[in-house]
């Protein structure tokens, strides 16, 4: 017989204690699972149980417009539809299959490919469809379909400001230019309108509930829509006529560095995309004024100008005076590397010349001079003043900073050649915007393309006023150099861009290409940059004209192309001429 064991009091407390530990310890186990549940992931959990016994019908928000500066419309929507289907809900898959094929010029058989799909608990049918076509889907009484408000981005003025305003993709996300740059703030936010279904997702009677879309916020642009137009219609002129790889113009108001027009050709129809192309899209869509580099020539010596009659005016012996008498001689020599004025001359001089005389006569060897007397530490604090070398930081994507030589690399022959625009690369925004800041009194500001962002009541979201990033020269130094730019178009090389009683002034550009770094014969870039009235300028304009074809002097293929465009704007403006 079995001898019965006979535990010790102390034994059986310590056992019932060690029952009640782990009867705690599981009871603190499902309270904090319970607690989890119920508080730390309740609305994840009560979100998927609603999504699972509900359906949502997207009420998509509409895109916020883009405008100009006078309001008149550059990007809008128009109502859409798009047709969805919820495969659990089908009753017929095939005829539900065959029916919106028909309706809708879709593959049956793809269609219905994807309603068998594993895993798939809704499709798109079909985007951006019209109200006509919504209202035969509705004759058809499919179950398990249904349909939303969508909307299509529209620009009503096709090709005018391509390049600048960019595009959408299929979604309505910006993908290039403005509507890229200021997406979020055009974009709104999605609401939805839930429905109670049962657990295969068919629709059941009961409560739904509404989230409102919240539209998207509007941008008012800078640009000026007359002076857009403008510009693009002197841009295809002077494309048919010289026959270039491409021309471009920027408008500044040199006051605040608003962009009043920013035009490139060929451009490109906004409503028309070339989406199966990427090549030529990119190609279309690139907006060469912010994002391409380029050597500007004889444009570029408004800086060098610019910093020696002020450090003339500041008092440094090494700058030269504005009756200073420049050697004759048509050539320098600096480092083995030959400098020439383009006025040939057979007995190798040419007339003696002032700076003024410089200026109007395009001297490439004065520019030189002046470069070299100043020495490389001070020209190079102009060229960080005027912000060549780093980008202007303009609302947009993509902007390129362009290339100048570290200060420390540089030598002195390529100061030399520096100094009239050769051995540095620029954009076509950064030389405007120098430009400017050489004219306007000596203040340089950060450009901008949009001034308000305004939502659909129209109070204004965000303002945003001219930013001074800081000041160049004096405005006595400016006054000066304003005074012998006007003389460029009185009496020079831009006298194509004369007006009588409008006091233009401005600097021409010829610049022969480097390509796999050789001069490339028969390749240039005419440019020409001015401004008016001289003496207190409002408009300023730069156009570039790459690779023109039977002429390339700026002179000749630029210069009255800015001409024709202040022409233009005294018209649309009525400016009256100046006593």
């Amino acid at each position: 017989m079995k001898k019965m064991q006979i535990y010790s009091s102390s034994v059986i407390r310590k056992r019932l204690f060690a029952f009640l530990i782990l009867f705690a310890f599981l009871f603190i186990l499902i309270f904090v699972r319970f607690f989890y549940l119920q508080i730390i992931d309740r609305k994840k959990l009560l979100q998927l149980a609603t999504e699972q016994w509900t359906r949502e019908v997207p009420v998509v928000a509409s895109r916020g417009n883009i405008v100009d500066r006078n309001g008149k419309i550059f990007a809008n929507n128009q109502t859409a539809y798009s047709v969805f289907v919820r495969p659990n809900a089908v009753e017929d898959k095939e005829k539900t299959a065959e029916s919106l094929a028909t309706l809708f010029g879709l593959d049956a058989a793809k269609l219905l490919e994807k309603m068998t799909g594993k895993k798939v608990s809704e499709i798109t049918a079909v985007r951006h469809i019209s109200k006509a076509q919504v209202v035969k889907l509705e004759g058809q009484k499919l179950s398990g379909v249904y349909y939303a408000k969508d909307n299509i981005r529209v620009y009503p003025f096709n090709n005018t400001l391509s390049q600048v305003l960019g595009f959408t993709s299929v979604d309505n996300v910006g993908l290039t230019g403005l509507e890229k740059y200021y997406d979020k703030f055009l974009r709104g936010i999605n609401g939805e309108i839930g429905y109670e279904t049962d657990l295969i997702g068919v629709e059941i009677d009961g409560d739904f509930y509404y989230k409102p879309a919240v539209n998207g916020l509007n941008l008012q642009l800078t640009i000026d829509y007359d002076i857009q137009v403008l510009a693009e219609s002197a841009l295809q002129k002077v494309y048919q006529e010289y026959h270039p790889k491409s021309a471009q113009a920027i408008i500044l108001d040199p006051n605040t560095f608003d962009v009043l027009a920013m035009a490139n050709y060929p451009t490109y129809n906004l409503n028309d995309i070339p989406r199966d192309d990427a090549e030529l899209l990119n190609q279309l869509a690139r907006n060469k004024l912010v994002s391409d580099i380029y050597e500007p020539g004889s444009t570029f010596k408004v800086l060098t100008s610019a910093a020696n009659i002020e450090e003339y005016i500041r008092g440094n012996p090494n700058a030269f005076a504005p009756e200073h008498i420049f050697s004759d001689a048509r050539t320098r020599t600096v480092l083995g590397s030959t400098i020439k004025c383009w006025n040939e001359h057979k007995d190798g001089k040419h007339s003696h010349q002032t700076l003024a005389d410089a200026i109007e006569n395009s001297c490439n060897p004065i520019f030189t001079d002046i470069a070299l007397a100043l020495g490389k530490d001070k020209f190079y604090e102009y060229l960080q003043l005027f912000n060549y070398g780093a980008v202007t930081n303009i609302d947009f994507a993509g902007e390129a900073q362009g290339m100048i030589l570290q200060k420390n690399m540089a030598t002195l022959a390529d100061l030399a050649r520096i100094a009239f625009g050769q051995t540095v690369a620029v954009t076509a925004l950064q030389l405007a915007c120098a430009t400017a800041a050489a004219i306007n009194g000596g203040y340089y500001y950060q450009p901008r393309l949009v001034q308000n962002i305004i939502d659909n009541t129209g109070n204004i979201h965000q303002k945003f006023t001219p930013i001074l990033k800081n000041r160049t020269i004096s405005e006595e130094a400016s006054k000066m150099l304003r005074g012998y730019l006007e003389a460029v178009v009185e009496s020079g090389s831009g006298n194509k861009a004369f007006i009588e009683g409008y006091e233009v002034a401005g600097k021409t550009g010829t610049a022969q290409k480097f390509e796999n770094g050789a001069l490339a014969q028969g390749k240039y870039v005419s440019s020409f940059v001015g401004f008016f009235p001289a003496r207190q300028p409002k408009y300023l304009a730069l156009v570039i004209v790459d690779e023109p074809q039977g002429a390339y002097y700026g002179s000749v293929v630029a210069t009255p192309v800015v001409g024709e465009i202040f022409k233009g704007i005294i018209d649309l403006k009525n400016i009256k001429p100046l006593k």
